[in-house]
């Protein structure tokens, strides 16, 4: 859908000898990576940061700070004067000043409707505060700007606000409403889950028809309302797909996207490989053109990608278990490697892919209403499709290091994330006491079956990589341990260590078996396994797998000892 850049930076005081090229390289130098291109204008330009985080950093780093040919710049978000609303974002906030001093300062002014707090690598907080009205904003800006508290001098910047999310939802929900009642679809609008996101996606749950008339007239609504406010803007249709199915969609030599764009009248984009990460595996398919136009193209690449979808659900059925005690196929990964199987693909409308939670009950994604067709991908699996599955051991404990900074995350206001994440996981989740005042890292003590410790662990990376406490271009890679018999140890690091390496190679994972242990009360030593969620993953099942093996051969022999002595 429209393309609504809140972390679109304008950077204004610039010497007309500047080029695009200067920009690129001082912000290359100051290791502030663009996200695209650099769009130069007489005496100002414009770039965009797909993370929030990203673009705080810039306009802490650069604004009224670095010169360009003799001349200091300014940086700032790009909100043009018709989209600045009741949105506010307060910077340099002192880190000890108390929320109910901040509340009171902010009340001053208005009623604050909502204040979140942004996860930034600054020593100070940032906060994004939401007035009931466009006045009070303004007020708040106008007063706000440059007050000092202490030593600190308050920075403000408008953002824009949710564009298009009003107008869908409706005075009193009425728009919104009326459409899921036309359409028998229920929609849903990722607000929360995406706070400062570039865009809120949109999931359409109903039967196919269902789902292309809801988009249809999501993209109506859309399109009145840019109208109304003289937008000049295009506003693009946008299909959020797992990279899985996006082959299948373009076909060989781009023949299928090519007779998509020419039955349409459409043109059709689909944003690059590089773009994609383990948690977000997701591309961007853009369709441009008349609102009409749009709605027909979304109707057939929903063919290609459910058709693709559901050839996929017949081969994972098809494939053995790869992870013993693991039922991948309720989980979402592929059994034959790493990738993952995808949600049932669903008319999401966005600018950007926001984040990707491959570890969400994709049940909540289904765009099809065969839910029983889907029962055996997303709950127990059918009769027979895992010949080999391996019993579930009872219990597992694995200990996760995770930020000191980051335990905050993971506990949540008065404790509701992290007892929401239990809940979903079905694991017990405690976070250990500090090892000291200075410790870099938390230990994380997870308790359940192999499925919970798949749950859980993955949501704790999603929650690190979603909070930003990683660099955008940077995978979580996170130490994890794991308790094995000191009996098995040597059987895990193999003759010269060559089952240890094998077990590198095959899953990208740092194993470490700590020589010279001393076996706990339970004999049992600790294996450190470093590495990204599937590497991590993979590698504790197989370590597991090998401890099951050890133990059934030391159950044979100690089985077969009375027998041989009565032979004696």
């Amino acid at each position: 859908m429209k393309r609504r850049r809140m972390n679109k930076l304008y950077i204004g005081n610039l010497s007309p000898a500047a080029t695009a090229e200067d920009l690129k390289q001082l912000f290359g130098e100051r290791k502030l990576p663009l996200a695209g291109q650099v769009l130069l204008k007489s005496g100002y330009a414009f770039v965009d940061y797909p993370d929030q985080n990203w673009a705080i950093r810039a306009i802490e780093t650069l604004s009224g700070k670095v010169e360009l040919h003799g001349k200091v710049m300014e940086v700032d978000y790009s909100v043009p004067k018709k989209l600045r609303s009741r949105k506010i974002q307060i910077r340099n906030i002192p880190p000890h000043l108390q929320w109910e001093v901040l509340d009171g300062l902010l009340a001053q002014y208005g009623t604050v409707e909502n204040v979140e707090q942004v996860n930034t690598d600054t020593e100070t907080a940032v906060v994004n505060v939401t007035y009931a009205s466009k006045e009070e904003a303004k007020v708040a800006i106008e007063k706000l700007s440059g007050h000092q508290f202490e030593n600190y001098s308050f920075k403000i910047s408008y953002i824009p606000d949710e564009e298009f999310v009003g107008a869908i939802i409706g005075k009193e929900g009425l728009t919104i409403k009326n459409l899921t009642k036309q359409t028998q679809s229920k929609v849903d609008i990722h607000r929360k889950e995406n706070a400062g996101a570039a865009e809120k996606p949109i999931t359409i749950h109903a039967t196919p028809e269902g789902c292309s008339e809801a988009c249809r007239m999501i993209l109506d609504i859309m399109q009145k309302e840019a109208d109304e406010t003289k937008s000049t803007e295009e506003i693009p249709l946008k299909i959020l797909a797992h990279n899985s199915l996006v082959g299948r969609l373009i076909g060989k030599e781009g023949r299928n996207l090519k007779k998509i764009e020419q039955d349409t009248g459409t043109k059709i984009t689909i944003s690059p490989l590089q773009d994609l990460t383990i948690y977000n595996p997701e591309r961007t398919i853009t369709v441009k053109g008349s609102t009409e136009a749009c709605s027909n193209a979304e109707v057939e690449i929903m063919k290609k990608l459910r058709e693709a979808y559901e050839n996929d659900v017949v081969a994972v059925n098809q494939q053995a278990n790869l992870i013993p005690g693991l039922n991948l196929s309720a989980l979402g990964i592929f059994s034959t490697g790493l990738s993952m199987l995808p949600p049932t693909p669903g008319a999401r409308g966005a600018a950007a892919a926001a984040p990707y939670h491959p570890f969400a009950q994709q049940s909540g994604r289904r765009r099809t209403s065969s839910s029983a067709y889907l029962s055996g991908l997303y709950g127990a699996p059918p009769a027979g499709a895992f010949p080999h599955q391996h019993p579930l051991p009872e219990q597992e404990v694995v200990n996760l290091f995770i930020p000191t900074q980051a335990v905050g995350a993971i506990i949540g206001k008065k404790g509701q994330h992290i007892k929401q994440l239990a809940r979903f996981a079905g694991a017990s989740i405690k976070i250990a006491p500090a090892e000291g005042p200075d410790a870099s890292e938390r230990m994380v003590i997870i308790t359940g079956p192999p499925e919970a410790q798949f749950k859980a662990q993955g949501r704790i990376f999603g929650k690190l990589k979603e909070e930003n406490f990683f660099n955008p271009k940077e995978e979580v890679k996170l130490e994890a341990h794991i308790k094995v018999p000191s009996f098995a140890a040597g059987r895990v690091i193999g003759k010269g260590g060559k089952t240890v390496n094998e077990l590198q190679n095959l899953t990208s994972a740092e194993v470490i078996v700590p020589r010279d242990q001393t076996p706990d009360e339970n004999e049992e030593v600790i294996v450190k396994i470093i590495g990204h969620f599937f590497a991590s993953q993979t590698a504790q099942r197989k370590i597991r797998e090998i401890v099951q093996q050890v133990k059934q051969q030391e159950q044979k022999h100690a089985q077969g000892a009375p027998a041989s002595q009565p032979s004696k």
